[in-house]
């Protein structure tokens, strides 16, 4: 769905920049491989939220390799971010509450805030 919201997110991905079909996009092994490790960064991310200098850790790494290595605009962080909230509520329906909704929006800033963080510190001019 992002990639479907969000077209010019596909320019930073060789691999697939060049597919139009959302379903050729779901089956690509290349684009499950990159979902999985974004969302392995979320889990560790969610694992640790007591240790806040492993959350700062982990997010200044994925902040700094997208800024210095693959030259991602940090704006698409918040994109898809929204994007999961988007599809956490419909896939949960009703037990995506109010409150959990709440948490993963905080979840959301809290990412965008420490990536974008990485980014300055890596001197990051748009």
């Amino acid at each position: 769905r992002f990639f479907v919201n969000f077209p010019s997110a596909k320019q930073y991905f060789s691999q697939f920049k060049h597919m139009e079909d959302p379903l050729e996009m779901e089956r690509s092994l290349q684009l499950r491989k990159h979902a999985r490790r974004v969302m392995g960064a979320i889990n560790t991310v969610v694992e640790n939220l007591n240790d806040s200098e492993k959350v700062s850790s982990v997010l200044a790494l994925v902040g700094k390799a997208h800024a210095l290595k693959h030259k991602v605009e940090p704006i698409y962080f918040k994109k898809l971010t929204g994007v999961m909230l988007e599809v956490f509520a419909e896939e949960f329906g009703n037990d995506f509450t109010p409150e959990a909704h709440g948490a993963w929006t905080k979840m959301k800033t809290l990412i965008y805030t420490h990536l974008t963080a990485a980014y300055k510190e890596v001197g990051w001019a748009q």
